[in-house]
């Protein structure tokens, strides 16, 4: 488990992180999310001591990091994944840190083939690809079979069987109890992948809470509809005694989006009525759209277009 409380850092007179409370807990996916210049960095970077906090504190496993006598056995860490010696193999490398927990070289072994780089392992690090080096930097913070991991960006560089392979490992994990606590502008797939959310802008703390959750309230109470007769269903549901507050606006050939009605209530109408129904669905916000409308007014850098028009980026 990860705690941080009232954890503030400042460099000068700029607060990068501001009383910044929460927990990681263990048998969940925990997603750390933020525009650039949030704070999410450095913040990782204080749980794992390599920054000092300027106040509050934050613990792993019930005390500092640096409190561990065997560090690499409680969280094993991806914060750069090129933070390796160029000029050594991938199984050098991992038998470097192995040596250092007196890990047995069969665990280096193991680790090299779970992600997939048995058949370069003897090649020097400094020649592999960003998606080969991220696999590296994935199997040094599972060298030692850590209680937590902490994970900034690990699908960079991946394809999509590498995606797909990260995902699954982390929701095994995370499903056997270990504390999983990953930061990603990815949002596609940080929705499915993560089960929890913490949320952070300009290095405050704006959302912690379940996944489903965050969606949900970003959700509107319209239902979408599909219908060989949706310009018919639409007037049909916005006339009469029965319409008062109800709106059903056409988006398509065979699609229109209703607002105050349930979709048992469209659908009863609809029935009624003798029109034929091919869909119904709640409108859901995606991740991202939940993520740009929390975070609109805390993003610290901007870009404009040819034309002046200013374009917010999260990414």
């Amino acid at each position: 488990m990860i705690e941080a409380t009232n954890l503030t850092k400042k460099y000068g007179d700029k607060t990068a992180v501001d009383d910044l409370s929460f927990a990681v807990r263990p048998g969940i996916i925990t997603g750390f999310l933020g525009p650039n210049g949030a704070g999410k960095s450095t913040t990782m970077r204080m749980i794992l001591g390599l920054d000092a906090p300027t106040s509050g504190a934050v613990t792993v496993g019930g005390k500092p990091y640096r409190e561990h006598a065997r560090p690499l056995q409680v969280v094993g860490v991806l914060l750069e994944a090129r933070a390796v010696h160029t000029s050594r193999s991938a199984y050098h490398h991992l038998l470097a840190l192995a040596a250092t927990h007196s890990i047995a070289k069969s665990r280096v072994l193991d680790v090299i083939e779970m992600v997939g780089l048995q058949d370069v392992a003897r090649k020097r690090a400094g020649g592999f690809s960003l998606g080969m080096g991220q696999r590296l930097g994935i199997a040094s913070a599972l060298l030692a079979d850590p209680e937590i991991l902490v994970l900034d960006e690990p699908v960079n560089g991946l394809d999509p069987e590498g995606i797909r392979w990260i995902r699954d490992l982390l929701k095994s994990l995370a499903a056997d109890g270990h504390t999983v606590f990953v930061s990603s502008h990815l949002m596609s797939e940080m929705a499915v992948t993560a089960d929890h959310v913490i949320v952070v802008g300009r290095g405050r703390l704006m959302a912690d809470l379940p996944m489903a959750d965050l969606i949900a309230q970003a959700s509107s109470s319209a239902v979408l509809v599909s219908s060989p007769e949706a310009v018919a269903l639409a007037a049909a549901l916005s006339a009469g005694p029965a319409a008062a507050g109800v709106t059903a606006s056409v988006t398509g050939g065979q699609t229109l989006e209703v607002t105050g009605l349930t979709a048992a209530q469209i659908g009863d109408r609809a029935r009624d009525l003798g029109i034929s129904l091919h869909g119904l669905a709640p409108k859901r916000a995606s991740l991202e759209e939940a993520f740009m409308e929390m975070t609109r007014d805390e993003v610290e850098y901007h870009a404009t277009t040819p034309t002046g028009h200013t374009l917010r980026s999260a990414a």
